[in-house]
């Protein structure tokens, strides 16, 4: 596989760490605004004891390198987060046709109201907002938004 080659795949044990990277990497440059919660070795904990193991776990990777993390907890999209140097390479659009495939009768998911960005290809891929909040119920305490996906009716 060389470096433009990117193969999609279930996260195993041995790529936490990495992904915990890629998450913490992305969100310092897509949320720069944002104060993350957690510090680096929670989040490398909470990838290798939570995430990984008990939810349905997905990276990019090309050669032995991970470039981007999704998480679904069932019709939840959980997280979505691509390497910086990796955005706009059509990833993002490649883990959205997974989430929708693994969950077809729809998916729900979070985003901070501050990540325009997220919103506009949330949107993009048939999102459609269903609910905002002040941010009291997530770690940040940073205004969000619930977006919601269902399939389009035969």
């Amino acid at each position: 596989m060389d470096q433009g080659e990117v193969l999609l795949r279930r996260a195993e044990d041995a790529d936490a760490l990495a992904a915990a990277d890629v998450w913490l990497r992305s969100f310092a440059a897509a949320l720069p605004s944002v104060r993350c919660a957690h510090s680096g070795d929670e989040i490398r904990h909470w990838f290798a004891h939570v995430l990984v193991p008990q939810y349905e776990t997905w990276v990019a990777v090309t050669t032995n390198t991970v470039v981007g993390v999704m998480v679904l907890k069932g019709a939840e999209l959980k997280q979505l987060y691509l390497d910086p140097a990796w955005r706009g390479r059509g990833l993002g659009d490649r883990f959205m046709a997974v989430a929708k495939q693994q969950q077809p009768d729809g998916l729900t998911l979070w985003t901070f109201q501050d990540n325009a960005s997220a919103q506009r290809f949330y949107e993009r891929h048939g999102f459609t907002s269903i609910q905002r909040t002040d941010g009291r119920r997530n770690d940040e305490r940073e205004p969000d938004i619930c977006y919601a996906w269902k399939p389009r009716a035969p």
